[in-house]
């Protein structure tokens, strides 16, 4: 059974940081695509970070410079540093993994980030 656990998410700040953390089991986790997305109220979900299996990462243009994506195989998890956050990163932040060669995506439960002082 394959499962996306996230945590790390709460209430923060604005300017404060926070560490979400994404553990994959069921999966052959050092083969996946792991990406963080995140979806405000009333808005479409959106791409925050993606990295590959062979470490290569990709941001969303509003968070360049202050997200930082990074993986463990050992630990099979994905986390997502966020710095500087600001009130606009209000959101449930989802873990997604893709597998190699097409087939289905799988989706974490998702974690609350607020961002509010």
């Amino acid at each position: 059974q394959v499962q996306l656990v996230e945590s790390g998410g709460g209430l923060v700040q604005p300017g404060g940081s926070l560490r979400l953390s994404c553990a994959a089991s069921g999966i052959t986790f050092r083969h996946y695509a792991m990406g963080w997305y995140r979806q405000a109220p009333g808005k479409q979900r959106e791409l925050v970070a993606q990295i590959t299996s062979g470490g290569m990462t990709n941001y969303a243009d509003s968070v360049k410079g202050r997200f930082t994506i990074s993986r463990d195989n050992a630990k099979t998890t994905v986390y997502l540093q966020m710095n500087s956050l600001k009130p606009e990163d209000t959101a449930v932040y989802y873990c997604k993994g893709d597998p190699p060669f097409g087939g289905s995506s799988y989706w974490g439960q998702g974690t609350q980030v607020t961002v509010s002082s």
